[in-house]
């Protein structure tokens, strides 16, 4: 009988290569947060990390590796406008929403941006984001009926770019080169991200936007969250957290689920971020933060309203169900959903 060869020894060279092997294995597959179910069938499942706080701040529930960085994305923006506060732009209600905002591009956040670039002697071309059309489709589509062309006002994040080269013309600080991680401006933004996420940024990166993009862990994201409702009232944090929630369509639009949770569950501050990332705060400190690994945003609702249900969030009217509502199609009818899996 023919016996395989015995393996050798492992010597100094062998023990490092799996010594090596070991330290590069690739990380655990994350858990399914979500499924999609056509006509009562399984066909696809979404995989991520979520983190849920109780209300003096420990964890509560958590699913996937919630303290690896992640990008945010706008998740962020609270922060950002945050420090232009602390720059010393004296911003408030719909201007403070919007500076924070992710809009929709209807025609009220156009004119706001508009007004403001006015205000602070500043024009369209000054803007450091690309053209873009309307983030909302009904309003990308009406936008283009009208003969528009993408332009950067029409970009979702042209509120917050306004504010931040508002506070350099205030601060005398440089506007061509206002995204760069080392200008002033986004030193500030870097302290208030790790001063309310209670943890250091990971890695620097660039958003959509073109604006810089800092990591955290998504319990630093839902620790930042829970700061900013409970800051003191008059501090930045607590000043954007109140124009958000006093004006929540001013951040999203009227057809987000932002502002469908800010105008239905008293004192909530909520930020949705692309690539599929939510982050939530209630009025008493409770926190979320979640992403799907994908990017998929149709998951983001339904796991979302589990989570804030296990937060104990039930009775808010048909909020919580609005949110979690994410249809699967058949020729045209709804013939499924995206269901959390948790």
């Amino acid at each position: 009988m023919t016996h395989a060869a015995e393996p050798e020894a492992a010597g100094p060279a062998a023990a490092g290569e799996a010594a090596t092997t070991a330290t590069a294995a690739p990380a655990p597959v994350p858990p399914v947060l979500a499924e999609v179910v056509r006509s009562g069938f399984v066909e696809g499942r979404h995989r991520g990390s979520l983190v849920l706080l109780a209300a003096d701040g420990s964890v509560e529930f958590a699913l996937g590796a919630p303290d690896v960085p992640v990008f945010p994305r706008s998740s962020n923006k609270p922060m950002q406008a945050a420090a232009v506060l602390r720059a010393g732009l004296d911003l408030g209600g719909e201007r403070l929403a919007l500076a924070a905002a992710s809009h929709s591009g209807e025609p009220f956040h156009l004119d706001l941006v508009r007004t403001m670039l006015a205000e602070y002697g500043l024009t369209e071309d000054d803007l450091g984001l690309p053209p873009d059309l309307p983030l909302d489709a009904t309003e990308s589509a009406a936008y283009l009926a009208a003969g528009h062309r993408p332009g950067k006002i029409a970009m979702n994040c042209s509120g917050k770019h306004t504010a931040m080269l508002a506070a350099c013309r205030l601060n005398g600080w440089p506007t061509d080169s206002y995204l760069d991680p080392s200008h002033p401006l986004q030193q500030l933004v870097r302290t208030v991200v790790e001063e309310a996420a209670g943890e250091p940024v990971a890695a620097t990166g660039t958003d959509g936007c073109g604006a810089p993009l800092m990591a955290i862990s998504l319990t630093g994201l839902a620790r930042a969250f829970r700061h900013f409702v409970l800051a003191a009232p008059g501090t930045p944090e607590r000043r954007v957290a109140d124009a958000m929630r006093a004006h929540p369509a001013y951040v999203a639009g009227t057809r987000r689920p932002d502002t469908w949770l800010m105008e239905g569950v008293p004192g909530a501050l909520s930020k949705t971020g692309a690539e599929a990332v939510q982050a939530v705060a209630l009025g008493d400190g409770r926190a979320l933060a979640l992403k799907i690994d994908d990017g998929n945003a149709r998951a983001v609702g339904p796991v979302m309203a589990a989570a804030l249900e296990r937060l104990g969030v039930k009775a808010e009217g048909d909020v919580v169900a609005r949110v979690a509502k994410s249809p699967v199609l058949g020729g045209g009818v709804e013939v499924g959903e995206v269901r959390a899996a948790f």
